[in-house]
């Protein structure tokens, strides 16, 4: 495990619909630490959707914003961090994440994240004739690039938001970034 000058920071790091926001917002509610969305934060500055990002500057424009959204809550500390699903294709962004905090690889099946993601038009990536293709295709190209940046993998297959956290809880306690509590209550950090 690597040690790291930014009290541990956690990046959550998968593809769309993975549940990197969903599992971050728990995992920091009981690590009391704050919680940041990278693409949630984009909107709330730009004040506008992922989406219109796209639209008006393509997916080249979405992710330089994105990089310098993740240099910036990278350099925080003591952070939960969800990352965007494409955040890892950029060298800098992983190298960023590996080197300010520990990354955590949530994984999911094609199948189950297009069950997740098909209602959701938020997603511009998958407004195609076919998301489901788009989601193997998506998967096929990052999943060995999401596996070189992690620290841990935690499938999260159809366990519930709870479970998933205390997985990714469990990982971090192991590994020494989290100490376990003694007496059943929230780990310190």
């Amino acid at each position: 495990m690597r040690q790291s000058s930014f009290g541990q920071n956690v990046f959550l790091i998968g593809l769309m619909g993975a549940g990197k926001t969903t599992v971050g917002r728990a995992l920091a509610r009981r690590l009391e630490r704050t919680f940041y969305d990278s693409d949630l934060e984009l909107e709330t500055r730009l004040g506008v959707r992922v989406p219109v990002i796209f639209e008006h500057e393509g997916e080249a424009g979405f992710r330089q914003r994105e990089a310098q959204m993740i240099d910036e809550l990278s350099s925080l500390s003591g952070i939960v961090l969800a990352t965007g699903g494409g955040a890892v294709l950029r060298d800098e962004n992983r190298q960023r994440l590996r080197e300010r905090g520990v990354v955590v690889y949530l994984r999911a099946n094609p199948h189950d994240l297009w069950l997740r993601t098909r209602h959701d038009r938020n997603r511009p990536l998958l407004q195609t004739e076919d998301p489901r293709g788009k989601l193997v295709a998506l998967f096929k190209q990052r999943d060995p690039i999401y596996r070189q940046c992690a620290d841990f993998i935690v499938e999260t297959g159809r366990p519930s938001v709870n479970s998933l956290a205390n997985t990714v809880l469990m990982q971090l306690e192991l590994a020494g970034v989290v100490e376990a509590p003694q007496d059943g209550t929230q780990p310190t950090r």
